[in-house]
């Protein structure tokens, strides 16, 4: 089945949202064909910020430190669930450009959802700085791009129109407001890292011909001002 999934490397819930997906569709027997498309939350982010993600989340959001620790806790407890080890003591966010743009490449190699997969760990559970070059470099060559080609992108502005064509869409097309987001066999969008069952429910409804509305929850998703899980 096609799924075409809009999200950032630095955004734990497209992380805890694929997992989820993943879970769900191994479980009931169903094939993913993922296409990943780009969504920079913070198109404007240096390489490396100078200070932790808690006290720059606190200061962005209007928050106490201790608030935010207690959210990135709540968030940390929510990826568990799904298998991921969030270190959000040491996540290091940055600039997520550049990551977009060696997903484009990795996916024109039949790639692209190790390349996800691999820039989602190093974010969230090895705390690695994904707007550094090196770093980019380094999860590229994990996933056994040429160091030619990943040169050739990261020197250059090869792949940068890939990156503005999937968030127009996303921005005009499709009003997408946060990430992550669904779109499944091109016809059944879901918003944000919904529950298991709702999951479920729009795998089985695209596989249909059924036209009924999927009951979708205030899922937790990232936008431009914040992540959070709904209530």
């Amino acid at each position: 089945m096609r799924v075409d999934i809009w999200s950032d490397v630095v955004c734990p819930f497209c992380y805890i949202g694929k997992k989820r997906l993943e879970h769900v569709a191994e479980e009931a027997g169903i094939e993913l064909e993922i296409h990943w498309h780009s969504f920079e939350l913070d198109p404007d982010a240096p390489a490396k910020h100078e200070t932790s993600n808690t006290e720059r989340l606190a200061k962005k959001y209007g928050r106490s430190y201790a608030e935010m620790e207690d959210m990135e806790r709540n968030v940390a407890a929510m990826a568990a669930t799904e298998g991921i080890d969030f270190q959000w003591q040491k996540a290091n966010s940055g600039n997520s450009f550049n990551a977009h743009r060696i997903i484009h490449l990795a996916q024109s190699k039949g790639l692209g959802n190790e390349a996800e997969e691999a820039f989602f760990h190093a974010y969230m559970t090895e705390g690695l700085a994904i707007g550094e070059r090196e770093v980019v470099e380094e999860i590229a060559s994990r996933i056994g791009l040429d160091n030619a080609e990943v040169e050739y992108v990261l020197d250059s502005d090869e792949l940068a129109d890939f990156v503005r064509h999937d968030e127009q869409i996303a921005h005009e097309q499709l009003k997408v407001t946060g990430v992550p987001f669904f779109v499944f066999e091109q016809k059944l969008a879901l918003s944000g890292a919904q529950p298991r069952e709702v999951f479920l429910q729009a795998l089985q409804q695209a596989q249909s011909s059924s036209n009924a509305e999927i009951e979708q929850t205030e899922a937790a998703q990232c936008n431009d001002d914040q992540c959070e899980i709904k209530p």
